[in-house]
C-alpha cells in the first residue's frame, strides 16, 4: 500500500518544482495573448453575449470559469492562471502514476517519466498563463487513456464504462479546444483497433466508445467553422505548391521537430551551428518511435495494455499536425518551439513506457541486450531534458526581469508611446494597431483595479 503512495509523491514533487519555477521566472502582469483576452472579455466576465457565440468551443469554455474565479477572488492576477497550469500538469503526472502503479512499473522508470513530464522544455507554456487550460486538457487525455486501458485489460473500476461514454464529451466540448483533434482521432483509432481485436460482445462496446469520441469532435468542427482566423503568415501559396517548390523545407521541419524532445529548441539553437545535430537527434527519436512500435507489435503488448501505444500515436500525430498547420510561417525551426513540447511529449512517454514494460519481461528472461538499449534511450532523454531544465533554471531570473519591466511599463502606460507599448508587450508587433490594443487593455485593467493596478501589487512592488 505504501508503494502506491510513492507514485503520487513524484507528481507532487513535480508540482512543487513547477510552482517554484513560475514564481522565480515570472511576476503578475499581462502581455502577449492577454491583451486580446482583456479587450474581449473584461471587465464583465459574466456577460452572456461573450459566452454564447457560435465558435464557443474554440474559445475553450472552461476558460470562462477560470476568468470568473480570477476576477472574483484574485483581481485578475496572471499568477493564478500559471498556478492552474502547474496543478494541471501535476494531474497528468497523477494519471500516469495510477497507470504505473497498476502495471507495476518500477520507481526508476516512473522517475524517468516524471523528469520528462516536468521538464522545463515547456517553459513557454508554463510562463504564459493563458495556456493553463491546455495543461488541463492533457490531464484529461491521460486520464481517459488510463480508463480505456483499465477496461481493455480487465482491470476496470466502478463506472469506468460510463466514463468512456462521458469523458470525450466533457473533455472535447469543455476543456480541450483545438487540442481535441489529435485526442479524438487517437481515441477513435484505438477504439477501432480494439473493436477489430475483440470478436465478442465487448467489441461492439468499443465501437460505441469510438462513436462517443466522434460526435463531440464533429460538434467542435461545427463550432470551429464559425471562427475567424487571425494570424499573419508569410506563406502566400497553397500547401502542395510550397511542397513542390521546397520539399526539403518540409522534411527538415518534420525531422527537426522530433529533436526538440531531446533538447529544447532554444537551447539547441545556442549550441548547434548546422542542421546536422538537429537531424541526427530527430532521426534517432524517430527510430525510437519505430522501435517501440515494433516492440508493441512483436511482443503483442497491446493485448495486455494499450496506453503506451495510444501515447505514441498521439505524439506522432501531433508532429504531423504541427507540420501541416505551422509550415505557413516558413521557418523550419518553428516546430522546435517550447509551446509544442506539451503535445510532442506524449509520444516520448509512450516510448519510455514501452521500454519499461518490456525490460521487466526481458529481465526475467535474462536478456541484457534489450535492457542496455532501453537504458541508452533513457540516458538520451534524461540527459537532454535535464540539460534543458538546467539552462532554463539559470535563465529564470532574466525571464522575471523581463516580466518586471513589462509590469513597470504597464504602470506607466499613459506616458508611453504606441511604439513602446507594441515592443514592450509582444502583442502582434507586425500590426499597426498593436500599441493601441495594448493601451486599450491596460486602460480596462486600470479602471477596474486589476492585475498590476491592484493595491496589493503596488505594495509588493
Amino acid at each position: 500500500m505504501k508503494g502506491k503512495y510513492l507514485y503520487g509523491l513524484f507528481p507532487l514533487l513535480g508540482i512543487v518544482f513547477g510552482l517554484w519555477y513560475i514564481f522565480t521566472a515570472t511576476c503578475d502582469g499581462i502581455y502577449s495573448d492577454y491583451v486580446r483576452l482583456v479587450n474581449s472579455y473584461l471587465p464583465d466576465v459574466w456577460n452572456p453575449a461573450a459566452f454564447f457565440v457560435p465558435d464557443i468551443l474554440t474559445r475553450i469554455p472552461v476558460n470562462y470559469l477560470g476568468r470568473i474565479l480570477n476576477i472574483s477572488f484574485f483581481g485578475y492576477n496572471i499568477m493564478f492562471d500559471r498556478v492552474l497550469g502547474v496543478l494541471a500538469l501535476g494531474l497528468s503526472g497523477l494519471a500516469l502514476g495510477c497507470y504505473c502503479s497498476r502495471r507495476k512499473v518500477s520507481f526508476g522508470w516512473f522517475g524517468v517519466l516524471m523528469v520528462v513530464l516536468f521538464s522545463l522544455n515547456k517553459w513557454e507554456m508554463l510562463t504564459n498563463g493563458s495556456g493553463w487550460a491546455h495543461f488541463l486538457s492533457f490531464a484529461c487525455f491521460y486520464y481517459h487513456y488510463e480508463v480505456m486501458d483499465r477496461v481493455w485489460s480487465g482491470q476496470e473500476k466502478n463506472h469506468d464504462k460510463v466514463k468512456l461514454i462521458l469523458l470525450p464529451f466533457l473533455t472535447t466540448l469543455l476543456v480541450a479546444g483545438p487540442y481535441c483533434a489529435i485526442y479524438s482521432v487517437t481515441v477513435i483509432l484505438a477504439c477501432g483497433l480494439m473493436f477489430l481485436l475483440k470478436r465478442d460482445e465487448s467489441g461492439k462496446r468499443w465501437g460505441i466508445y469510438g462513436l462517443c469520441a466522434l460526435i463531440p469532435l464533429l460538434l467542435y468542427l461545427w463550432s470551429n467553422a464559425y471562427a475567424v482566423e487571425d494570424h499573419a503568415a508569410p506563406a502566400t501559396v497553397p500547401l502542395f505548391v510550397q511542397l513542390r517548390d521546397t520539399p526539403g523545407f518540409f522534411v527538415r521541419f518534420f525531422i527537426k521537430s522530433f529533436s526538440s524532445m531531446v533538447i529544447g529548441g532554444e537551447q539547441a539553437e545556442t549550441i548547434f551551428r548546422t542542421n546536422v545535430p538537429y537531424l541526427v537527434l530527430g532521426f534517432l527519436v524517430i527510430f525510437l518511435y519505430l522501435a517501440a512500435l515494433w516492440i508493441n507489435l512483436r511482443y503483442r503488448l497491446y493485448e495486455k495494455t494499450v496506453l503506451p501505444l495510444i501515447l505514441m500515436v498521439s505524439g506522432g500525430l501531433n508532429h504531423v499536425l504541427i507540420l501541416l498547420s505551422r509550415w505557413i510561417f516558413l521557418q523550419e525551426n518553428y516546430g522546435l518551439s517550447s509551446r509544442y513540447a506539451l503535445q510532442f511529449q506524449s509520444g516520448i512517454l509512450g516510448i519510455l513506457l514501452t521500454f519499461a514494460l518490456l525490460s521487466k519481461q526481458m529481465k526475467r528472461k535474462g536478456k541484457t541486450s534489450f535492457q542496455i538499449a532501453a537504458c541508452a534511450a533513457c540516458v538520451l532523454f534524461l540527459a537532454g531534458n535535464c540539460y534543458t531544465t538546467y539552462t532554463e533554471i539559470k535563465k529564470a531570473p532574466h525571464r522575471r526581469e523581463s516580466f518586471e519591466k513589462m509590469a513597470e511599463l504597464a504602470l506607466n502606460f499613459e506616458t508611453a508611446t504606441d511604439d513602446e507599448l507594441r515592443a514592450g508587450f509582444e502583442y502582434r508587433t507586425s500590426r499597426a494597431d498593436s500599441g493601441a490594443k495594448v493601451r486599450s487593455a491596460l486602460t480596462i485593467l486600470k479602471e477596474n483595479g486589476y492585475s498590476v493596478f491592484r493595491n496589493d501589487f503596488k505594495r509588493e512592488d
